[in-house]
């Protein structure tokens, strides 16, 4: 059983590319080929059920790699780099923390109970700064939220996922794409990019399915506890899962009376590929007929062709005709003169 605000529960993130770029600089700056990772504020804005990560900036951060509950972060930077922040944008509220992960680790409650100084309800962004297969966004988001034990004795604190997006506004849209000419493909095209974008998505999926399988296996073999509330996300998941075999009614249904099918998924799908199916078969006919006419005009042109040539065979055999009778009468006219 799980003690939670609905609302925030219900919220999602957004985070600029600005704060990402921020991450990748100072974990490359502070902690890149080793085990370590880098901490940062986020600033903001949490007042809807959007949450808006605008911005970000580096704060000191040690922990021993041996004990992770002991861990050192600097109050008075991130009071003072806070309070310049405000002057340059007021806007911009200081809404949480981030880390460079890539997973959850034990003492991020704890960090997260020194950021309620700040913020009542604290956002947590770990951004995957080495992803390795480039499947998904770098970064996923949580919320502290506290759960009741099953018998009801006491209550742990654990971190609430909520989703997160990359969203730019327009004048970051450009630097972006300024930042990613030189790394882009130029030879690449369009299409070729969605198609690759289009693979990447469906090996996310192909990954998180597996994930699901793999948790699934685990709770079937009796490896893992049964949740009856992700099985029950798990549940609702696959009831939006549409029907996409028709029944047997179905398949024997005129198809004149395709639309008023029992399954209206399946009867669009069908009506759109006989539309498409009709289009090509128009598209084929018309090809056919362009290509008769052409043939007829080509057979009009050759016989006018071979009109021409006879005629014109004709009126060279009648002058040779004509200059040979001429060339005799000359002949003759001759001969009478000398005699």
């Amino acid at each position: 059983m799980t003690i939670v605000d609905e609302s925030l529960v219900q919220k999602q993130v957004s985070v600029a590319p600005l704060v990402l770029l921020s991450v990748v600089d100072h974990y490359n700056r502070i902690a890149k080929d080793t085990k370590k990772r880098v901490v940062g504020v986020i600033l903001g804005d949490n007042s809807s059920n959007e949450i808006r990560i605008a911005n970000s900036f580096a704060i000191p951060f040690e922990e021993d790699e041996k004990n992770p509950d002991v861990w050192f972060l600097d109050h008075n930077y991130i009071e003072s780099m806070n309070d310049m922040f405000k002057k340059i944008n007021a806007k911009e509220k200081l809404i949480g923390w981030y880390h460079s992960g890539p997973k959850l680790r034990s003492s991020d409650l704890k960090i997260n109970d020194l950021f309620k100084k700040y913020t009542p309800n604290p956002t947590l962004l770990v951004v995957d700064v080495n992803q390795q297969n480039n499947i998904g966004i770098p970064t996923d988001a949580y919320i502290a939220i506290e759960e009741v034990k099953e018998d009801g004795t006491s209550t742990e604190k654990t971190f609430n996922h909520i989703p997160s997006i990359i969203e730019a506004e327009e004048a970051e849209e450009i630097g972006v794409e300024h930042l990613l000419r030189d790394i882009r493909d130029q030879a690449a095209g369009t299409l070729s990019i969605k198609i690759t974008n289009q693979l990447k998505s469906l090996q996310g999926l192909s990954s998180k399915l597996a994930e699901i399988i793999g948790y699934l296996t685990k709770v079937s073999s009796r490896e893992l506890p049964i949740n009856n509330i992700i099985l029950g996300k798990l549940q609702d998941v696959f009831n939006l899962l549409p029907n996409l075999t028709p029944s047997e009614e179905e398949q024997l249904e005129d198809v004149n009376n395709i639309a008023n099918s029992a399954n209206p998924l399946s009867s669009a799908f069908t009506i759109k590929t006989n539309d498409e199916l009709m289009i090509t078969y128009i598209s084929s006919l018309v090809r056919s007929i362009v290509a008769f006419h052409d043939l007829i005009e080509n057979k009009i042109e050759n016989k006018k062709l071979e009109q021409k040539e006879q005629q014109d065979a004709e009126a060279a055999l009648q002058k040779k005709i004509e200059d040979e009778e001429k060339k005799s009468l000359d002949s003759e006219e001759k001969k009478d003169t000398k005699a």
